[in-house]
């Protein structure tokens, strides 16, 4: 049976002899946090302790959000965390979390906490850090999963954690999705019939810029394998091989589009969703580096985020999905 306990000297008060793996949540659980209560369950082991918070955090909303209006599910969140693996839901008062009121010190995310969310929401990462660095003390987590619908907060929470030097691991676990493909959500809830379908662009976008990615990095894995010259085309072409000639011509002079026509790709769908009705309304597409979500640009290696966020109707959501740049040819 899952355990509730609503202060973090109840919490201390447990013996366990294993790790504690803590997932962090606003509660209106969904089978996304389900998904990170079972990951953190398999990580603990036996031996080790599942906490879910449950927490709606008021220093991450900005003036004008949905705080208010935030769903409080707090009985169906312990059924849902409990048939996920969880030991304990730790559901705080704000006064548990916040001893006296809004605290005077708090964690400034920093340049990375400005830009694509941070810009469209101002201090929202503030308040998120600080939040997460006071549940992580009171916790006294070992690990602490997070989604990695937010990308940009595991970005910072991770600079958090190692610029601050908290004794603490943290795993990100991929985004979970309807069948539709609509990442899940508390928010999409709030979304009618015909809103959900709009709102299916957020993905859709994705998944566009994903398969052109793709379709780019084929290119470059063919470029680099292919013979690139005259000379040797000319050669597989006398031994009958005159489509592979062919191709390996068009391969070596192809430019792949890169950084530009993954944005391009993505933002087609979303200028097409913009004109239907309920319209979407973009906020930001962007396609960034990971490390501190800048821009990448042409010629960029490794690891990527293209990230989206829009409103639909009332609602605002994010997406994003990973992606991975070769080496140049």
């Amino acid at each position: 049976m899952t355990t509730v306990l609503h202060t973090a000297d109840e919490l201390r008060a447990r013996t366990r002899a294993g790790r504690r793996a803590v997932v962090m949540t606003m509660g209106a659980l969904h089978d996304g946090h389900a998904e990170l209560i079972r990951t953190a369950r398999s990580i603990a082991g036996a031996d080790g302790e599942v906490v879910t918070t449950v927490f709606v955090n008021p220093l991450q909303f900005g003036a004008g959000e949905d705080l208010d209006r935030y769903p409080r599910t707090l009985d169906s969140d312990v059924k849902i965390a409990e048939q996920a693996g969880a030991d304990v839901v730790f559901a705080p008062s704000a006064d548990e979390v916040y001893p006296g009121g809004e605290p005077q010190v708090r964690v400034v995310a920093g340049p990375m906490g400005e830009r694509l969310e941070g810009a469209s929401r101002p201090g929202h990462f503030d308040g998120m850090l600080t939040v997460v660095a006071k549940l992580l003390h009171l916790t006294a987590a070992d690990i602490a999963l997070f989604g990695q619908k937010d990308a940009q907060q595991i970005a910072l929470v991770r600079r958090m954690v190692r610029d601050l030097n908290f004794p603490v691991e943290i795993v990100g676990v991929p985004t979970v999705r309807e069948d539709d493909g609509l990442a899940l959500s508390s928010r999409n809830r709030y979304l009618s019939a015909e809103e959900r379908r709009t709102a299916l662009a957020l993905s859709q976008a994705l998944f566009a810029g994903r398969d052109r990615h793709a379709a780019q990095e084929a290119l470059r894995a063919r470029a680099h394998e292919a013979p690139s010259t005259h000379a040797r085309a000319d050669a597989l072409n006398a031994i009958g091989e005159a489509r592979a000639a062919a191709d390996a011509h068009a391969v070596a002079k192809a430019s792949p589009g890169g950084p530009e026509a993954v944005r391009a790709a993505a933002r087609q769908v979303l200028d097409e969703a913009a004109r239907v009705r309920p319209p979407l309304t973009l906020d930001y597409l962007a396609l960034v580096d990971p490390a501190d979500f800048t821009d990448v640009k042409r010629g960029h290696t490794g690891e990527a985020v293209l990230a989206v966020a829009a409103r639909v109707g009332g609602t605002r959501l994010i997406d994003n999905i990973p992606l991975t740049f070769g080496a140049p040819v």
